[in-house]
Formats: structure tokens, C-alpha cells, sequence
């Protein structure tokens, strides 16, 4: 556990966010090794599937996960206050919604998976493929739920270095996984899914055995759960803004795969890696905002509102600086960065222009993502959700179909920075109104 009401704000920060950043790095190493071992041992077709499978999986995930991120919200403000009876009631809370929402994920999700892979425009060929990815992975997703509802517990209590240390073993056993499932065993895009489900559930199980000898706050005991309506009330209050804005933008990426299915299966296979790095690109400002949010919380809960500007002027400073170092690597390396996926070349192109467009405006992402920490941490999570549907829905969406009509698929690419920029100036306005500081828990 971490107090973050005292100290050197910047530095505080800093150290908060690098064990984030690591361990979001090492989770989506999940899918990125999914992709290379897919791209390099299956093949086009295979990648394609996993590409088009990811975005319906974040929408069934991210209504969730969105909620579970108010609970982190109301823990780090309780904890700020040294409420450790709320904190404790607060993660049993947590923990009964996350199990009971898994089941009704998982079920939903195998029933209609077929149907909403035809309803995508999702070539023929692919879909079986696509099917089977994405039942497997959906039929295990309580254990993805279990250790990013773990992490998340953590986070609000202020530690960002113990999800890290379990993040780093399952991926490895992951990668193992693959190997096996895949070049010993020809499972094919099953074993792929399998291996993913596999280290997931086995880094939440060791989360488990471990915090439960260790930990000062956390036990987990299934049996003596208790849930809490008032606490989870606020935790709707807060999370649900956030898990609406999730779900609008993963159905935003479903409206973007539907627009460039019809370009064929290698601009599909080509924009399914070039997101997924440009996701790990993104990771440096998503956990620098998530850092400052929970910063935020524990000093807005701790009355030390004067910490918060400061908190909020060097994230600002440290996050822009890896943007840019970023945007210089996609940049020169994209070509040699999409070659470790596929050797097919006409794939290789298409997701070099993209990354070359997108790449270049990390800057604007990361501003955004920064402001809108603020104002998550101290409760303000509306308005970051209708500033996040307005760039994806009213700008980048249409602005994908219309270019894309005049300019084919780089016309999608360029409605992402386009997006962004309308984004930060809309959540800067709003941040410098001040009007966020009025909505804070205790």
C-alpha cells in the first residue's frame, strides 16, 4: 500500500505509473503474442479472425470493467481518509458483482458469437475461425475478470508493483502456451485462446494464494462475502459514466471493423496488428492518467486539494515526453514493427501507412487521457464519457465512412488523430472551468 498524500508529487506519480505501465505491457503481450504466433505459424486468415474477435470481446468486457473501475475510485478515497471499514466493505462489493456479471458475460457472449461475426460483414471464411478464438476465450473470462478486479483493488490501495510481479509470470506462461498448444500439439487458433485463458486464470489463482498470506487489507474468503448497496451505489455513481464510455467505445471499434471489413481480408489482418500496436503505444498515457487518478482520489479524499494541479502539471510533463519518444520509434521502425506479425508484404504495407498516420499524433491521445484523470479521480466521470463519445461517434466514426469512400482505407486511418484532436480540446475547455472539483465522494 501506498500513501500518495505526501511527498514529492511528480515523483510519487512517476513511481505509481511504472509498475502500471509494466504490467498493462506484459498483459497485452497476451495478445500480441497471440497475433505473432497466429501471423508467423497459422496464417492470414487465422490473424484476421483474432483481429476481428479482440474489439467484440472489449465490448463484452467493457461495461464491466468500467464499473469495477468506480470501486477503485471509491477505495482510493476511502483509504485517503483512513477508512479501512469502507475499503474492506468496498472490495467484497467488488468482488460479488464481478462474479455474478462473468457468468452473464460468458453466457451471452458463446450464444450469439456466430451472429454477430455474420452481422459485421466478417468474410465467410474467417468466421469459424473468429467462433472459436473467441468462445474459448469467453467461456474463461471469470479468471480475466478475477485478476483485473485484483489489480484494480490494488491499485486504489496504492500498490501498482504486486499485479506487475504475477502479470510478468503469466505472461511467460503464455507465451510457453502458445508454443506448445501451437507448434507441438497443431491446435490451432483454439490453443492460442486456450494458452490465454490458461495464464490468466493461473496469474489470478497465485494473486490469490499470495494475498491472502501477506496482505494487510485483502482476504479473499468467497464464503464470508458481503455486499454493501450503499457503497456499490456510489461505485455505479462513478463507474458507470466510465464503463458506458468504455462500451461506446468498443462498440465504436466494432463500427470501424465493420468499416473495413469490406476492404478484404488483408486490410482486416493489417489494421488488426497495427491497433495492437498502436494499443501498446497508447499504454504510457493510459497509466499515467490512471496513476494520476488514483493520486487524485487519495488527496481530494485526504483534503490536500492543493496537490492536485501540481499532480496534474508533471504527469502532463512526463507523459508528453514518452508520446513523443513513442511517436519517433512507430515512426522510423514501422515497417521492421509489422514485419514481426506476418511476412506477408501486402499486409505489411497497409499497416505501415497506419501506424505512420497514427503515430504521429500520440501526443494529442496522451494529453486527453491525462485531463481526463483528473477528473476521474476526483468522481467526474461523465463528462470525460460525453467528450469520449462525442470524438468517436460524432467525429471519428463518420469521418472513417466518409473518407474512406474518397480515400479507401486511408481515409479510416487518418479519422483517429482527427478524433483526438476535437477530444483534448473539448476535455481541456471543460478542465479549465473547474466545474470537476464539485464532484467528489466524501
Amino acid at each position: 500500500m501506498k500513501d500518495l498524500t505526501v511527498g514529492k508529487e511528480g515523483s510519487l506519480i512517476l513511481k505509481f505509473a511504472l509498475p502500471m505501465l509494466l504490467g498493462n505491457i506484459f498483459q497485452q503481450l497476451y495478445n500480441v503474442v497471440d497475433s505473432i504466433v497466429v501471423g508467423k505459424f497459422i496464417g492470414t486468415g487465422a490473424l484476421a479472425a483474432v483481429g476481428a474477435s479482440f474489439p467484440v470481446i472489449f465490448t463484452f468486457l467493457s461495461l464491466i470493467i468500467g464499473i469495477a473501475s468506480g470501486s477503485t475510485i471509491v477505495i482510493s478515497q476511502y483509504f485517503g481518509a483512513k477508512d479501512i471499514e469502507k475499503v474492506k466493505k468496498t472490495i467484497d462489493t467488488l468482488f460479488i458483482f464481478l462474479f455474478f456479471a462473468s457468468i452473464l458475460i460468458s453466457i451471452l457472449g458463446i450464444l450469439f458469437s456466430e451472429d454477430i461475426f455474420r452481422l459485421l460483414k466478417l468474410p465467410e471464411e474467417i468466421i469459424p475461425q473468429a467462433t472459436t478464438y473467441f468462445n474459448i476465450f469467453m467461456g474463461g473470462v471469470i479468471l480475466s475478470f478475477g485478476f483485473n478486479g485484483t489489480s484494480a483493488i490494488l491499485r486504489g490501495l496504492g500498490d501498482s508493483k504486486t499485479p506487475l510481479y504475477f502479470l510478468i509470470i503469466s505472461t511467460f506462461f503464455n507465451i510457453g502456451f502458445d508454443l506448445l498448444f501451437v507448434l507441438v500439439f497443431n491446435m490451432g487458433i483454439a490453443g492460442v485462446a486456450i494458452a490465454t485463458i490458461l495464464a490468466q486464470g493461473g496469474a489470478f489463482l497465485s494473486a490469490v494464494i499470495y494475498l491472502n498470506k501477506t496482505h494487510k487489507i485483502i482476504r479473499f474468503s468467497f464464503i464470508n462475502l458481503k455486499f454493501d448497496k450503499e457503497i456499490f451505489r456510489k461505485s455505479i455513481r462513478i463507474g458507470l459514466p466510465t464503463g458506458l464510455q468504455q462500451a461506446f467505445v468498443a462498440l465504436g471499434m466494432i463500427a470501424l471493423i465493420w468499416i473495413v471489413n469490406p476492404f478484404g481480408k488483408s486490410v482486416i489482418a493489417a489494421y488488426a496488428v497495427a491497433t495492437r500496436i498502436s494499443s501498446l503505444a497508447s499504454f504510457p498515457a493510459m497509466n499515467f492518467a490512471a496513476a494520476l487518478g488514483t493520486f487524485v482520489g487519495q488527496n481530494i479524499g485526504a483534503q490536500k486539494k492543493e496537490r492536485v494541479r501540481a499532480g496534474f502539471i508533471a504527469t502532463l510533463k512526463m507523459s508528453s515526453v514518452i508520446a513523443i519518444s513513442v511517436s519517433a520509434v512507430i515512426l522510423i521502425w514501422s515497417g521492421p514493427i509489422m514485419g514481426l506479425f506476418t511476412n506477408d508484404l501486402e499486409v505489411i504495407l497497409i499497416g505501415k501507412k497506419y501506424l505512420n498516420i497514427v503515430g504521429a499524433f500520440y501526443i494529442l491521445f496522451t494529453a486527453m487521457f491525462v485531463i481526463f484523470g483528473v477528473m476521474r479521480g476526483a468522481g467526474d466521470t461523465l463528462i470525460p464519457m460525453f467528450i469520449s463519445i462525442v470524438a468517436l461517434w460524432i467525429v471519428r466514426i463518420p469521418g472513417a465512412w466518409l473518407l474512406s469512400r474518397k480515400f479507401g482505407e486511408i481515409g479510416i486511418w487518418w479519422a483517429m488523430p482527427i478524433g483526438w484532436c476535437v477530444g483534448f480540446i473539448l476535455a481541456y475547455i471543460y478542465y479549465l472551468t473547474g466545474n470537476w472539483k464539485k464532484k467528489v465522494i466524501i
